[in-house]
C-alpha cells in the first residue's frame, strides 16, 4: 500500500505542520538548499523550489512497515520551477536529474518555539513562493493515481529502491509534467541509514 496526498486549498496556518508550496519550517541551523548555476561565465548560488514538508507524525498510521521516521520533519526541494510555470537558469533532462537539483532534509524533532519559516523574497520584499496548500493523507494502492509516497511503482532501472515521492500533474498545485512523472527515490540501504542526501529525481 502507499499514501495518497491530496491537496487543498486552505485559509489554516499549517506552521510547523504538513504543507505544500509556501516557505519551509525549518530550525535555526538548518541552511535553506541551492543549486550551483552557471551562466555567461559566472557561478552562483540559486535556490531550490521548496515542494512540501511532511511532519512525520502525519504519515505514521499509514507507513505500516516504517520505513519512514515517525517524528520529526522531512523536507522535499527540487529545480522544479519549469513545471510550474516560471523561468528556470536550468532545464533537467529526462532520466536521472544531475547532482545538486533535489535535496531531502530532516529535522529530528519539532519545536514551535525555534522554528522559523524560511521566506524566499524578492527584490522589493515581494514573495516568491507559491500559496500553501494544505496535505490530507489517506491509504490508497500502489497503482492509484494521484501524488504517493512510499508506492513501489518505481522507474524502471531503480530496484532495490524505495519511492520517496511521485509526483504528477496537477491541477490544484500547478505542476504540469504533461503525461510524465518525477519520482524521488532512494536505495533501500541509504533509507535505513537516514541517508536523505543520497535521494535521486527521475523525470519519466
Amino acid at each position: 500500500m502507499a499514501i495518497k496526498l491530496e491537496l487543498k486549498r486552505t485559509e489554516r496556518i499549517l506552521f510547523c505542520g504538513s504543507k505544500w508550496w509556501g516557505d519551509p519550517d525549518m530550525p535555526e541551523n538548518m541552511q535553506y538548499p541551492t543549486m550551483e548555476v552557471t551562466e555567461d561565465g559566472e557561478t552562483y548560488d540559486y535556490p531550490l523550489t521548496f515542494i512540501c514538508q511532511i511532519n512525520c507524525e502525519d504519515i505514521a498510521p499509514f507507513d505500516k512497515e516504517n520505513r519512514l521516521p515517525h517524528e520529526g520533519m522531512l523536507y522535499f526541494f527540487a529545480a522544479v520551477d519549469d513545471y510550474i510555470g516560471y523561468d528556470s537558469p536550468v532545464h533537467n533532462p529526462a532520466g536521472e536529474w544531475p547532482k545538486g537539483r533535489v535535496m531531502l532534509k530532516y529535522a529530528k524533532t519539532i519545536n514551535f518555539e525555534t522554528f522559523q519559516t524560511c521566506m524566499l523574497v524578492g527584490d522589493e520584499d515581494e514573495q516568491l513562493t507559491e500559496n500553501e496548500l494544505e496535505i490530507v493523507f489517506s491509504e490508497c494502492e500502489d497503482e492509484a493515481e494521484g501524488i504517493k509516497m512510499l508506492s513501489n511503482d518505481l522507474p524502471g532501472s531503480y530496484p532495490d529502491h524505495t519511492n520517496l515521492l511521485k509526483l504528477v500533474s496537477d491541477s490544484v498545485s500547478g505542476l504540469d509534467f504533461g503525461s510524465g512523472r518525477l519520482d524521488f527515490v532512494i536505495k533501500n540501504s541509504d533509507l535505513g541509514f537516514g541517508n536523505w542526501k543520497k535521494t535521486k529525481a527521475v523525470l519519466g
